[in-house]
Order: structure tokens, then C-alpha cells, then sequence
């Protein structure tokens, strides 16, 4: 028998009232946080629940998770503004059209030149979450700082651990991670599972690793009133809480704080402006030298 679910593009799409209700909330909290973008559907979902436009059951996220699947596929939500936790990430080689782009693609190399942020601060941060749908909007944040983020989902990751721990050694000072993950029985194992191996490999290479839990922290849970569901009965690891909370229900804007604030902890603002000196003054000589380069159009 056929599927008939919607495939490709949907022009044609004439969204219900009920959905039509749903989409203009998702408008209203897309704008909200622009500065933030892109979200996750658990994200959104959230806000939405926090709005009092849906309830906080699985019947209704997926209703939503349907609604704004329609909406991008008809146009109506753009695909940039939407992060989805099971999307591919994609290497492709490297081509040109031709010689003149090329020397564009070395133009813009130049012009977008960095050097290592993290120079001479007293510790090397990375900063990991258990959502992979939550990378982009953490390594916009850490970006400016030139601090990497990882997901780190999952208990069977052991090479992404060893390659952890080999960026350590390879660092040559301290390291600290920075994590953001669900306050639930699985949240505070993975927690510990990545903390202990990391920390175990990177000290066979005579390295320092140490994780600092940034979110989500019981005491989040309670400053924000984000909401929450009873510990999975079927799950009987030791727990610290009494009821449990993914981290998408932070904020995007709350989020973007607790990590600021998190990095801003452990960086010298005399060493941050002194390599963003340096990196201006060598991106400077570079573009010079480009502009003299022998046989560029």
C-alpha cells in the first residue's frame, strides 16, 4: 500500500485553524529569539508549552513536530531557522569553478582569518551538550571566544572520549568542558561516564581534563520554573532530583546567558584582547600580500 504521507515540496498546503493557532505562536517565538536561531524543535516546543499554547504531552509535540514539518516544506517557515536533532552532518571535497573562484575563496580565507582565541588563558575550554540539536546556537556562543563545541550524546561514544582526550595532551594546558545536558537519571550518568573516561585517557597522557556541569542544574530548574515530569520508574540509577527536566526547556535567551557567564568565568580578558589584537594585525599583512600576489586576476 502506498504512502501517503507528504513528500517533497508542499505549496500547495492550506493549514487548518487549529494549525493555523499553532503556527502564529511559532512566528511570535521565531522572532522572539532571532538573535538565537536556529532552534530545535524541543526548543520550541517548550517556549510553546511555556506560552500556554500546548501541553506538555507527546501527542502534542508531535502535533507541532507535523505543523512545522508542513510550514517548512510549504515555504512558510524557512529551513535555516529550524535545527533538527537527527540531521547528517556532510564532508564534501573541496572544488572550483575556476581560477577566479579560487582567489575568492583565498579572498574570503583572508578576510575571515583567526588565530587561537584561547592563547595563553589559564585553561582551554570546550563546550559539550547532549543534544546535537543545540550545537549551532552553542558554538555561535563560543565562537567569539574560540572555544569548539561537541554533542555528546550517548554512552557508547568511546572513540569521540579518546579524541577528547588526545585534544588535551595536544592543548599543553589544562582543559575544562563545559556541559549542558537533561537533569534526569540518564543526564547525570552520561555525565559522569564521559567525565570519568575522559579524565582517565587524557591522564595516561599526562594531561589535565576536569567537566563542569553548566546545565541543566537543579537550581535552574527552580530559578526558571522550567517544567518537569516524574524520573522514569522503569530507570532505577541513583538520581539527585526528585522529578526530571530536559535542557531544551532553558531559554534560548537563558541559555545563552548561563553559557556567557560560564565562559566568561574562566577567561583573562587581557589575554582575549590581546590575541584579537594580534589576529587583526596578521589578518591585515595577509590581505596586503594577497593583493600583490603574482598571476591573481
Amino acid at each position: 500500500m502506498p504512502n501517503k504521507r507528504p513528500r517533497g515540496p508542499q505549496p500547495d498546503w492550506r493549514p487548518k485553524r487549529e494549525t493555523l493557532r499553532v503556527l502564529a505562536a511559532v512566528d511570535v517565538v521565531l522572532d522572539r529569539y532571532r538573535d538565537h536561531l536556529p532552534v530545535s524543535l524541543r526548543q520550541l516546543f517548550y517556549v510553546l508549552f511555556s506560552d500556554g499554547v500546548l501541553a506538555k504531552t507527546e501527542r502534542d509535540y508531535k502535533r507541532m513536530c507535523e505543523y512545522v514539518g508542513m510550514a517548512r516544506r510549504s515555504g512558510r517557515i524557512g529551513w535555516e531557522v529550524i535545527r533538527d536533532d537527527t540531521q547528517i552532518a556532510v564532508q564534501a571535497p573541496q572544488s572550483f569553478a575556476g581560477p577566479a573562484d579560487f582567489w575568492g575563496t583565498v579572498k574570503a580565507a583572508a578576510d575571515e582569518y583567526r588565530v587561537d582565541r584561547q592563547e595563553g588563558q589559564p585553561v582551554r575550554l570546550e563546550l559539550w551538550c547532549e543534544a546535537a540539536g543545540m550545537v549551532p546556537q552553542l558554538a555561535r556562543l563560543g565562537s567569539g571566544f574560540g572555544i569548539a563545541c561537541f554533542s555528546g550524546g550517548g554512552f557508547d561514544g568511546l572513540a569521540g572520549k579518546h579524541d577528547a582526550a588526545r585534544r588535551a595532551v595536544a592543548g599543553g594546558v589544562r582543559t575544562r568542558v563545559l556541559h549542558l545536558g537533561d537533569f534526569d537519571q540518564s543526564g547525570e550518568h552520561l555525565f559522569s561516564s564521559l567525565a570519568e573516561d575522559v579524565v582517565a585517557f587524557a591522564a595516561a597522557g599526562g594531561a589535565e581534563v576536569k567537566f563542569e556541569r553548566v546545565a541543566v542544574t537543579a537550581e535552574q530548574v527552580a530559578a526558571y520554573g522550567l517544567p518537569t515530569a516524574p524520573p522514569k520508574p522503569s530507570d532505577h540509577r541513583s538520581f539527585s532530583g526528585t522529578a526530571t527536566t530536559q535542557a531544551e526547556a532553558l531559554p534560548p535567551d537563558v541559555l545563552a546567558d548561563v553559557v556567557r557567564v560560564a565562559i566568561e568565568q574562566h577567561r583573562n580578558p587581557t589575554a582575549h584582547r590581546a590575541a584579537l589584537a594580534r589576529e587583526e594585525t596578521e589578518r591585515r599583512e595577509i590581505q596586503n600580500q594577497l593583493r600583490n600576489w603574482p598571476g591573481r586576476e
